[in-house]
């Protein structure tokens, strides 16, 4: 679920906060009695809910700190999404240096150190003051939790933010990004596993119902060194790749005004393309057009919409030059136009791009 920019980056909810926080909250108003006697029920419950809020904006805080270094160091941030008790900082791309690394990485956990500080002097003030006891534990609850995540994150286990140190360490060691990044992550697999035997041992054994938040947390864990290996692993093979030497050449402008039944008749069965440049009645260059996009027409509609009311117009296609390197270009790719990219050199059309074009390109590089 979307919900809205902060700073400029996008955050997103997944559905499974909303489980967690009800689990919180009851575990938390039903410790709430045993610490602080004599309150109203209601007490508990609001106090619990407010001080789970205040975890996830804290949560929220720890990776908008990486969010926002990563972007004042020039590397471009998708967005932010919230999971279970645990959140991401989408980057787009590798950090540049070591040093670049290190800055973003430790920019979340100096958030929650601030943040564990705060709640513990809050705590000191109003236990120093007779301030209000329910008010006094809640405060005393986020300063341990943000401690907790605070630890949590710095252990070295990547994609942990103390993996992503330990992975600059690594590169600062051997020199070699793409093996620090296979070490780092090989470490974070390990680590994934132990949180699993450590959560079903404690429901096996113990019938404790926390194993299960291990269990769930460290196959999240796998998961996430496993994809991210795979992306920098990715951008390791294809270094110094050039977009000319990876696209599809001498592509055909299409004409765009013609309709999408005449268009799917007459002019695809020729063309072994999945992808369609597309030009106006005077030649020009105007856009984009996909097999996808003309399959998503109604086909009551076809013979009435023309070609490029369906594709998306110059201005919103990802274009490249042939002389770009491949790993600074696939940022580049978007939903919209359906993965695929138009090189143009000097104002012409030069071919088209694809994470397929790229693939195959990878493929004839191992071959070689």
């Amino acid at each position: 679920m979307r919900l809205g920019r902060l700073a400029g980056i996008e955050v997103g909810l997944h559905w499974s906060l909303a489980i967690v926080f009800v689990l919180i909250v009851w575990t938390l108003a039903g410790q709430l009695p045993e610490i602080v006697p004599g309150q109203a029920q209601s007490a508990y419950w609001l106090v619990s809910a407010l001080a789970v809020v205040l975890f996830y904006a804290s949560l929220l805080s720890h990776e908008m700190g990486h969010a926002i270094v990563a972007r004042r160091l020039g590397v471009k941030v998708d967005g932010i999404r919230l999971w279970l008790f645990y959140g991401v900082a989408r980057l787009r791309g590798d950090a540049a240096t070591r040093g670049t690394e290190v800055k973003i990485a430790i920019a979340g956990p100096l958030v929650s150190l601030a943040l564990a500080i705060l709640f513990g002097a809050t705590t000191f003030a109003l236990d120093a003051t007779a301030g209000p006891p329910l008010v006094e534990v809640g405060c005393a609850w986020l300063a341990g939790s943000n401690a907790m995540l605070l630890v949590f994150n710095l252990i070295p286990a990547f994609p942990l933010d103390g993996g992503r140190l330990l992975r600059a360490w690594l590169w600062q060691r051997s020199g070699d990004r793409y093996l620090a990044a296979s070490r780092a992550a090989w470490l974070g697999r390990i680590f994934a596993f132990l949180l699993m035997g450590l959560g079903f041992l404690a429901l096996v054994v113990q019938g404790a119902i926390s194993g299960l938040w291990l269990i769930f947390l460290g196959w999240f864990l796998f998961m996430a060194a496993r994809a991210e290996e795979g992306q920098v692993m990715i951008r390791g093979a294809l270094a110094g790749l050039r977009v000319g030497e990876a696209m599809t050449p001498d592509a055909t402008l299409a004409p765009g005004w013609i309709t999408v039944d005449e268009f799917m008749r007459s002019y695809v069965p020729l063309q072994r393309a999945t992808a369609f440049p597309l030009k106006t009645f005077d030649g020009a260059l105007d856009g984009l057009v996909t097999l996808a996009q003309l399959a998503r027409v109604a086909p009551e509609e076809r013979q009435s919409r023309r070609v490029r009311d369906v594709g998306i117009g110059l201005d919103a296609v990802a274009k490249a030059s042939p002389g770009e390197v491949v790993t600074s270009v696939l940022d580049r790719f978007s939903r919209s136009d359906d993965g695929q990219m138009l090189v143009i050199d000097g104002g012409q059309l030069v071919g088209t791009l694809s994470p397929a074009d790229i693939t195959r390109a990878l493929a004839g590089r191992r071959r070689r």
